[in-house]
This record gives structure tokens, C-alpha cells and sequence, in this order.
């Protein structure tokens, strides 16, 4: 679905990075080394676990920065005086602030800096797109050919604070009296809860699993985002004073009119897409086709990873297919070669040129051994006598002209139908938001994809005093564009409960 045009940094943020660029500090920093010289500094390569050692395991891939590394790079940064990566940044980080705190040597204060704008950062340095955002309109990218390493850094310095014990919970203001319901603990809502007990409102969290996280605990593997990391970061939050309650399902446990007459002023939907897309394919029904949903949740939430400490149920594949090209899609891949998948492949109808996926996730699964068959497309899945599937059928395709998106087009080839075989399939071709909120809250305006409508200068619905963000509005997107959805909000509801 169509999103909003990339915004103006506000005035308030302009003055902001503009005094911060004016501190004498900072300008010893550029003083000490020239542009030029900055420019001659080669990025420095995260570094990774090898690839035949992490592919049979669950640890996480990139190691982390050290130290030295982190200070040579920050060196890098130019100080930018109109700072193109903070417009680059969905949540407007004080990027440059940050960075070059860390070429200081004040690592912790760093970290203090990224969590004036971002509650999650060391979530954001490891699974955000830097290279598409942040990182995209990098000054030093057009000076050297390599944007700085934003991303690193940022995980850089909350990972510091977090292991050495320094994380400090800021000075909070007195309580407004103000109570908020936010619905959903995905990135989104963890955001507006962040910031608005950070303005000293009342803020409950409402989730209906178990855990904190949303996508980050359900749909993110272990390898990409240890889950102590997410639970320090939620950690936080209730520091903070936010309050979590789990097992709670909004329309279900109680509508968001029933929380009206609870005492609730104002609210913020962040419920995502959990609802997974089909094919409508002869065969989608067997047993060993997964949507990506229930895959990565079984893996990731329910920790079939972790057997057998974790008895959870689930099919373990030797020839798997996972049709899509996104980083979801990466994600099951790479789960399905680590549970000990002999085969395990991409199957995309488009070409790698057009594939959404991160480059960096899709470098990783090259390096693990994952198969990618581009320009194909499965038309059926072929069962045996017990029900469970056993093939697939796949069609070739080519690329006709570009559609909406902007992609060329696939066009099948006509008689270049093969037979696969196959014993686990998962279907990753994106997901839709849950359709309870709509369905139990009347006249809510919802959009014909089932999304709900919002004004996306100000991410309000059409009902007074509640504003929503995220996958619920934007379908399957990317964490930081929650995040950025859910501080657009929470500015405006802390401006509406001040009235």
C-alpha cells in the first residue's frame, strides 16, 4: 500500500542539530582531522561468525564492533551541517550528536543521546535497512564511495551501555494524571509507550501473546536478534513506568470502547499484520505448507530452535522451498538450513534486481549455502497418500514491463512447467493487518485492504482521540517505519491529552 511522502525535518529538530553542531566540542573534533583525511579511512567490516560454523547453530551472525574499530569509524562521519542522514532516519536520530560522541571516546553518553529520540536502538542497529535510509544520503557515501557505518554504531553504543552495566533511566516529569491504552508490543507500540511515559503520561501496553516484541520476538530470528537483547530493551521500557499486559487480546479481552469507560483517554493501535497471504494454489492445504507467520513463530517464539529444552512441535524439512523474496522469506531459509534442511531454497518470480530483500541477508545466505531460483513461481503443491506434501509444481517466468510498484512485471513462459520435490514449504509472500481491531470497533475507518485509515501527517484516525502506526496501517513494512509512524503519533497524543 502507498505511503506517505518523505517529510521535512521539523523546525524544532532543525534548531536542535544546529545547536549541536555549534558546540565547541564538536568543532575541536573537526578540527583535529580534515575531511580529507576522514575520507581516506576505509569502513570498517563488522565482523561475522564464519558461515560453516553459524549455519548448524542459532547464534547471532554479526559479532559487534570492537572498540578501536568503532572510534576509527566514528572518525569517519564529516559532521555534516545540514545533516542528510538525521532526514534519512525515520525516527530523526541525532545521528552526527551521537556518532561523534563516540569519536570522544563517551560511549555511554552515546547511547544517552540515541534514546532521546529511539527507546530501541539496540534493536534498530541490528535490523534496520541503514542502507536505504540513513546510510543512503550519506555525505561520506558521495566523498569516499562507503556511506559510515550508521547502523554498527548505533548498535555499538547501546550494546556498551547495556554490558557495562550503565544504562541510566532518564529523570522523568510529574505524572500527568493521563491514562493511554496502546494496543500491540511490536516496535510501534513500544515506541509511543516510550515516549509518552517519558512525558509523563499513564501508559498501558495491551498484547495478546505471551511475550513482549511483537515481529521482534515472533517473526525475527534468533541469529539476527538474540532475544536478551529485546527483553533488555523491553526492560526499559518498564523502568520508564510503562506497564505491560500480556495474554490480552483487544476485541476479544475487551474492546477499545470498553477501555473508554475504563478510564482511557487516549489510544494508539499498533496491532500489525498477522494475517498471512496465500497463493490460492492447488494444495496450499497439505500438511508441511507453512504461512512464514506460523513458521518463524514456531521457531522463534515458541523456540523449536532450542530442542530440547523447548519441546515445540514442528516439521523438520530436508528439501525445503520457500517462495518469496523479502527479508521474511530470508529469515525462513536460513531457519530452515540451521533446524538441518539438506536443501534449502529461494524460489522468487522475479529477478535478484527486483528482490526486496536486505543485501546484507541475502550476502549471509549466499555464504550459508542457500539455493536462489530466480524467475519462477509455483502453480501447484503435490501430495502423497498421507497428505503431506512431497512436490511442487513450478512455472518459469519472465520480465515483462514494469507495474505499479515499479518492478517489471513477471510473465509466465508458457510450457516450462517442472515438478520439484520437496517435503516442507513455506509461504512468504507478505501478510496482511489483523482484521479484529476494524471488526470490533464501530466506525472506525478502515481502508479497502483491511489497514486502518489514518492522516498520515499526523497518523489520527477518524475516531476522536485515537491514532494508529505501523504494519496496521502500512501492511507488512519495515520496523523503523513503525517506529517513525509511532513518534508522529505520540507527539500529536501528548499535544491532544494537554489539551
Amino acid at each position: 500500500m502507498a505511503e506517505e511522502k518523505k517529510k521535512e525535518l521539523p523546525e524544532d529538530v532543525k534548531a536542535r542539530l544546529k545547536a549541536g553542531f555549534d558546540l565547541e566540542w564538536r568543532k575541536e573534533l573537526r578540527k583535529s582531522m580534515p575531511a580529507k583525511e576522514r575520507a581516506r579511512i576505509p569502513r570498517q567490516k563488522m565482523p561475522e561468525r564464519p558461515a560453516e560454523v553459524r549455519s548448524s547453530d542459532f547464534g547471532e551472525v554479526n559479532q559487534g564492533l570492537p572498540a578501536a574499530a568503532a572510534l576509527l569509524e566514528a572518525k569517519r562521519c564529516l559532521d555534516c551541517p545540514n545533516s542528510p542522514c538525521v532526514a534519512g532516519c525515520p525516527v530523526a536520530i541525532d545521528i552526527p550528536s551521537f556518532i561523534k560522541l563516540i569519536e570522544k571516546g563517551e560511549f555511554e553518553a552515546a547511547a544517552r543521546k540515541l534514546k532521546e529520540t529511539n527507546s530501541l536502538p539496540a534493536i534498530c542497529g541490528r535490523v534496520c535497512p541503514q542502507e536505504v535510509q540513513c546510510e543512503a544520503v550519506c555525505t561520506m557515501k558521495k566523498a569516499a564511495g562507503t556511506p559510515v557505518a550508521i547502523g554498527n554504531l548505533e548498535r555499538f553504543a547501546a550494546d556498551y551501555e547495556r554490558e557495562k552495566g550503565k544504562v541510566v533511566i532518564p529523570a522523568l516529569p510529574s505524572s500527568t494524571g493521563k491514562k493511554v491504552a496502546v494496543f500491540g508490543a511490536g516496535p510501534a507500540g513500544l515506541t509511543v509507550a516510550g515516549d509518552l511515559a517519558k512525558a509523563g503520561h499513564q501508559v498501558t501496553v495491551f498484547e495478546a501473546l505471551h511475550t513482549a516484541g511483537g515481529v521482534l520476538v515472533y517473526g525475527i530470528p534468533e541469529f539476527r536478534l538474540p532475544k536478551r537483547i529485546l527483553e533488555a530493551e523491553v526492560d526499559y521500557l518498564r523502568k520508564l513506568g510503562v506497564e505491560l499486559r500480556m495474554n490480552f487480546v483487544v476485541g476479544r479481552t475487551a474492546t477499545l470502547d470498553d477501555l473508554k469507560e475504563g478510564g482511557y483517554q487516549a489510544f494508539f493501535i499498533g496491532t500489525g499484520a498477522g494475517l498471512p497471504n496465500f497463493m490460492k494454489i492447488p494444495g496450499e492445504n497439505l500438511v508441511g505448507v507453512y504461512s512464514a507467520n506460523e513458521y518463524l513463530t514456531r521457531v522463534n517464539l515458541m523456540k523449536a530452535y532450542d530442542f530440547p529444552n523447548y519441546d515445540t512441535p514442528m516439521l523438520l524439512g530436508r528439501k525445503v522451498a520457500v517462495i518469496g523474496g523479502g527479508n521474511v522469506a530470508m529469515d525462513s531459509v536460513r531457519n530452515a538450513k540451521r533446524l538441518g534442511a539438506d536443501w534449502a531454497a529461494i524460489i522468487y518470480r522475479r529477478s535478484s534486481e527486483e528482490m526486496p530483500a536486505r543485501l546484507e541477508e541475502i550476502h549471509h545466505a549466499e555464504e550459508e549455502g542457500i539455493e536462489f531460483h530466480y524467475l519462477q513461481a509455483p502453480t501447484k503443491f503435490i501430495g502423497d497418500e498421507r497428505g503431506r506434501v512431497k512436490a511442487m509444481e513450478c512455472l518459469k517466468m519472465e520480465l515483462g514491463e514494469p507495474d505499479s510498484s515499479g518492478r517489471r512485471r513477471p510473465v509466465p513462459i508458457k510450457g516450462s512447467e517442472y515438478v520439484k520435490e520437496v517435503d516442507l514449504v513455506v509461504m512468504s509472500i507478505g501478510q496482511s493487518p489483523n482484521p479484529l481491531i476494524g471488526q470490533t470497533t464501530p466506525g472506525l475507518k478502515m481502508g479497502k485492504w483491511g489497514n486502518v485509515d489514518v492522516d498520515w501527517k499526523t497518523m489520527a484516525t477518524n475516531l476522536p482521540g485515537v491514532w494508529a502506526g505501523g504494519d496496521i496501517i502500512r501492511g507488512g513494512a519495515t520496523v523503523i517505519l513503525a517506529m517513525g509512524d509511532a513518534r508522529t503519533a505520540a507527539a500529536e497524543m501528548d499535544r491532544f491529552l494537554r489539551g
